[in-house]
Formats: structure tokens, C-alpha cells, sequence
């Protein structure tokens, strides 16, 4: 799931469960959303996210990179280290600015339901 926020500078992506293959047929849409808001600063918010593989980094990727075309930066937030590595390994990480002073909120289950999220370390 991922849901779309905006403030009058910035866009924010809150992505839950897995950014992958799985995924991908959502990616454009969210992709031409993104870009026509146009805003300078776009927060990618990873805290809930599970899994990500190499077809989410190239999502993360183009808008990353539509936003630099424009003049703007890219935060990604809560990522883990795993999600750093699949960017770096993808060449691109130079692309982002980390958000490493984050601390991801603890999910609070709602009846008894486990949201999705990772442990980050401290």
C-alpha cells in the first residue's frame, strides 16, 4: 500500500508491506501523481515497508530522479540497511538524501492484526 500526502512544499510517500515485482502495475500511476504535484521535496517514508527488490529500487529510482530533473531532492526515511544496499548495488543511492536521524514509530496492532514492519536498529 502506498498513500500520498502533500503540503505546499512537499510530497510524502508512506509505503507499507512490499515494494516489488508484485507491486509494479501500481508504480506508474503513483509515478505521474507524484510528478504532477510538483513539489520541490519528496519524503519516501520506508518504516513499514518488508520487502524491496530490484523493480521497487527502479521505482524509488525514476522518482528520484524526475524530481532531481526538476530541481528537487529526494528523502528517503526509515529505510534499512537492506534497502540501502539494494540502491547502492542499483548505483543510485547518490540520488537520495538519507534521513538517518529518523526513528520509525512502533505499530500499535489493531485487534489483534500485525502490521507489516521491520526492526531498525537504534
Amino acid at each position: 500500500m502506498i498513500e500520498i500526502a502533500t503540503s505546499s512544499a512537499t510530497t510524502t510517500l508512506v509505503i507499507a508491506g512490499d515494494l516489488d515485482l508484485a507491486e509494479r502495475d501500481q508504480f506508474p500511476e503513483i509515478a505521474a501523481r507524484v510528478v504532477g504535484l510538483r513539489r520541490q521535496l519528496l519524503v519516501i517514508d520506508m518504516c513499514r515497508v518488508t520487502f524491496m527488490d530490484s523493480t521497487g529500487a527502479a521505482f524509488l529510482i525514476s522518482l528520484a530522479d524526475s524530481g532531481r530533473k526538476r530541481g528537487g531532492a529526494t528523502v528517503l526515511r526509515g529505510a534499512d540497511e537492506r534497502d540501502l544496499f539494494v540502491l547502492e548495488v542499483c548505483g543510485a543511492l547518490d540520488l537520495f538524501r538519507i534521513d538517518r536521524d529518523h526513528r520509525c514509530e512502533t505499530p500499535t496492532p489493531a485487534a489483534g492484526t500485525p502490521l507489516p514492519h521491520r526492526h531498525r536498529p537504534a
